[in-house]
């Protein structure tokens, strides 16, 4: 075999810390090895074309390029090397970055490691055979899971470009958190004026196919051929024959039924439609507190509805959706606020989240736009606001920063000044950060024009004085304890992973950080994709995210779906696992242990048990091959015989 070998200095940031030339030369030494270089920038176009050239030149069976991740570069040089001729798979990448340069400033231990790790990759190359892709039909439609902005955007944008979309949203509603807001920043538009147009051209799109009241439930298949499987909750309405009018709302007798859109700040009646803009705008039934479901009684809704579109036997239904591609926009939820037990754990009733006072704020909310303090109705006239809620603060387990908490309370000091201009915002805080285009201006704006005053330092405790609230901090400017007599305190809170999208990550087989939102592929090259082809993230389920954000995260969404099927065909990754009838015993240990349901029970020719792998649902991950006792299942580039020659090629057998 005739291997090439390519050590990248990639600047300073490997041959500052490992002598590159002397680990080509030492390279060159090793058997089958017939020519060895070290580039200054081997994934540049001018190092990709001395790989190229030096293929062609010296008549290469395989390549092996000692620089970086191949997280990072592998697919650069896969291609490289097809270009130059050889089969793609024919390559192997040495990680001397990552695994030696940046881990240890000893230059001389770094070379001998790197030298080793070259030596490993060409054992593992020199076992290596050349792997083909299977090509396969493309379903040319979309999947959208969350009606937030994100996924509102995605959908269009998909949709526009002639992809047949299919948007699932758990709630009655689409819209999300955004069609809670009351104004925006740092433009203080109106959230539904921005939201409302793009709700309706949702509802209206030839292309779009809305599942409101809707949860995925199981997902099969592959990129190009997912087949996913969609509860539809029984609502108790015909939704095709609900017109929205609002009678059966205004006859319900029921009205103690808890208002999540409202934050329940009030109640509302059993049957509802959430807010006056709500896409699909149909009434839907709570079964918890219909008084005709839980206790046979009333059915006033039936009587009063003009249409006859109540339907008490109405069922869960379930339907089986093909797409080729699905986007996650499954957004966030609000960090529990009562295990702070200093701010009142929830109890105190003039202390409330964030969210809530957006719903206070708003005209469709319920106190239509007046701000009253919860626990009388009353108009406060000190408003504290208290940042990092749930945020940065490791002993409640949130050490990451909401990113939106600082600019939505600038803003709410603004709005609040324009309700109630006798009243006077205080902001506790401990940094504050807005580095989006016009976001510091905005929070100086608040503080010089609104008169909002901000004090740096935590809060440590509330308690109840009458009818105020006294919050106690620190001003850790001034170097002083403060003492503040508040009318209401508002409280921002930080944000987590929507509820469930853990076990909707599990379903599609795409990982979580270590705080629970959803991995991308790379943070800089697939910032929008995972690791699971065909799936792809926008906005909040990813991590926190603002509205401006979140758009642009949907859009690239689409646009990476749209990639996916502009190709007539797609192209299947060979490095999958395959099974030797010969070997196989039929013991099913690899269907037992495969997470993507890859392998499958068989039978040969001759009626005797095997295993079979779906190449085309396999991810390669490599379960199967460890779990078979028999050693039957391989993983083509991944083989024993490979994994082994790089064991040995570092710890050679001692001579006989």
């Amino acid at each position: 075999m005739r291997i090439g070998v390519f050590v990248c200095h990639c600047g300073t940031n490997i041959g500052g810390t490992v002598d590159c030339p002397q680990v080509a030369a030492s390279a060159g030494e090793i058997p089958d090895v017939v020519f060895s270089s070290d580039e200054m920038y081997t994934c540049s176009e001018p190092g990709q074309e001395s790989i190229v050239n030096a293929v062609r030149e010296h008549d290469l069976d395989g390549v092996v390029v000692a620089s970086c991740s191949p997280r990072m570069h592998e697919p650069t040089f896969r291609r490289t090397v097809e270009r130059a001729g050889l089969n793609p798979y024919m390559f192997e990448m040495a990680n001397i970055r990552e695994h030696v340069s940046w881990v240890g400033r000893d230059k001389e231990a770094n070379t001998r490691k790197a030298l080793e790790l070259v030596r490993m990759a060409v054992a593992k190359l020199r076992n290596a055979t050349p792997l083909y892709s299977n090509k396969f039909n493309v379903t040319r439609k979309l999947m959208v899971i969350g009606g937030g902005v994100a996924g509102i955007q995605a959908a269009l944008d998909a949709a526009d470009a002639g992809i047949e979309v299919v948007l699932v949203e758990r709630e009655t509603s689409i819209g999300g958190k955004m069609a809670k807001l009351d104004k925006t920043f740092p433009t203080i538009d109106c959230s539904s004026c921005v939201l409302g147009p793009k709700m309706v051209e949702v509802a209206q799109h030839p292309r779009i196919t809305l599942l409101a009241a809707s949860e995925v439930q199981d997902v099969a298949g592959y990129v190009g051929n997912f087949t996913v499987k969609v509860k539809r909750r029984a609502v108790y309405v015909d939704w095709e024959a609900c017109t929205g009018c609002g009678t059966c709302i205004e006859k319900c007798p029921s009205r103690k039924t808890p208002d999540p859109f409202n934050e329940h700040l009030a109640a509302t009646t059993a049957i509802n439609i959430p807010f006056p803009q709500a896409i699909p705008k149909k009434a839907a039934i709570n079964p918890d507190y219909c008084l005709h479901l839980t206790k046979g009684k009333c059915g006033v809704c039936a009587k009063v509805c003009p249409v006859g579109c109540i339907d008490f036997q109405q069922q869960d239904r379930f339907e089986e959706i093909e797409v080729g591609a699905i986007v996650v926009a499954t957004g966030y939820d609000l960090f529990d606020h009562s295990v702070y037990k200093q701010y009142g754990a929830g109890k105190l009733p003039d202390v409330i989240t964030s969210l809530q006072y957006e719903r206070l704020l708003n005209a469709s909310g319920p106190t239509a736009g007046h701000v009253k303090r919860p626990s009388d109705g009353a108009e406060p006239e000190r408003i504290v606001f208290i940042q990092c809620v749930g945020s940065r603060d490791r002993s409640k387990g949130r050490p990451y920063c909401s990113g939106f908490c600082c600019m939505y309370t600038a803003k709410q000091a603004i709005l609040t000044k324009s309700h109630l201009p006798d009243s006077q915002s205080y902001v506790f805080y401990m940094d504050i950060r807005s580095p989006g285009k016009g976001y510091d201006e905005f929070t100086r704006r608040a503080q010089e024009s609104y008169g909002a005053q901000y004090i740096r330092g935590r809060v440590s405790s509330i308690h109840q004085h009458g009818k105020s609230l006294v919050v106690r901090g620190a001003d850790t400017l001034a170097g002083m304890q403060v003492e503040i007599e508040a009318d209401l305190v508002v409280l921002a809170v930080g944000v987590e992973p929507a509820k469930g999208a853990l076990e909707l990550g599990g379903t599609l087989h795409i990982s979580a950080d270590s705080n629970g939102f959803f991995m991308e592929g790379h943070p800089k090259l697939r910032p929008v994709e995972t690791n699971t082809a065909g799936v792809f993230l926008a906005g909040c389920c990813q991590g926190p995210r603002d509205i401006p954000n979140s758009v642009s995260m949907g859009s690239a969404a689409a646009a990476k779906a749209l990639i996916l099927f502009s190709k007539a065909q797609l192209e299947s990754d060979p490095q999958v696992a395959a099974v030797n009838p010969q070997m196989c015993v039929g013991c099913f240990k690899c269907v037992q242990t495969c997470p993507f349901g890859a392998i499958k029970e068989s039978e040969d020719r001759f009626g005797n048990p095997k295993a079979e792998v779906l190449a085309s649902v396999c991810k390669g991950c490599g379960i199967c091959s460890v779990t078979c006792p028999h050693g039957a299942v391989q993983l083509n580039n991944f083989t024993d015989n490979q994994l082994l020659a790089e064991v040995n090629a570092i710890c050679p057998l001692p001579m006989a």
